[in-house]
């Protein structure tokens, strides 16, 4: 089994490569933590790694597969990810802020905690996706048609907060 630096370098180098290794380690692959901040990475196959608090941000990634990864804080601030998919992945605390998702399935990922503020999701495919009504997004956050999300979920964004706060938040402190 190739070092994390080692399946880094491959990643950036020769996906195809990468990918054969990630298929031969039958999970298992650490990846946390690592910076793929401005990269270009397309058609890699991410199955079933950990990438916990990684960045992509800023990242352009197209026809990744995400399968089943651990994306738990993740930073996918102002990435562009095109034709992807976030298949029973987990997506807790996963930061999507200003980015583009086009394209992408997020069938039976854990979206709890997530963040869409800015973000433009419009052609992404959200409709078995989990929690979303656990994320946080902002009147920027573009959704796509409802057809492609969740029945129950509620995209209009609610900027009178007052209700969600108790009264004595309002009271001012003493210090």
């Amino acid at each position: 089994m190739l070092s994390k630096d080692e399946l880094i370098n491959l990643l950036l180098t020769d996906t195809e490569a990468f990918n054969n290794e990630v298929k031969n380690a039958k999970g298992g692959i650490d990846l946390s933590e690592t910076d793929f901040s401005n990269s270009n990475i397309e058609q890699a196959e991410f199955i079933n790694v950990d990438l916990t608090s990684s960045s992509f941000a800023d990242a352009h990634l197209s026809e990744i597969k995400f399968d089943g990864c651990d994306l738990t804080s993740v930073d996918f601030t102002r990435a562009n990810v095109v034709e992807s998919s976030f298949n029973e992945s987990v997506l807790n605390g996963t930061d999507f802020s200003y980015s583009k998702i086009d394209y992408c399935n997020f069938s039976d990922a854990d979206l709890a905690g997530a963040i869409f503020q800015g973000a433009d999701l419009t052609n992404s495919d959200l409709s078995s996706a989990e929690n979303l009504s656990a994320c946080r997004f902002d009147e920027e956050t573009i959704w796509p048609d409802n057809e492609y999300l969740p029945e129950d979920f509620d995209s209009k964004y609610d900027s009178d907060l007052s209700s969600l706060q108790d009264e004595d938040d309002y009271e001012q402190s003493d210090y």
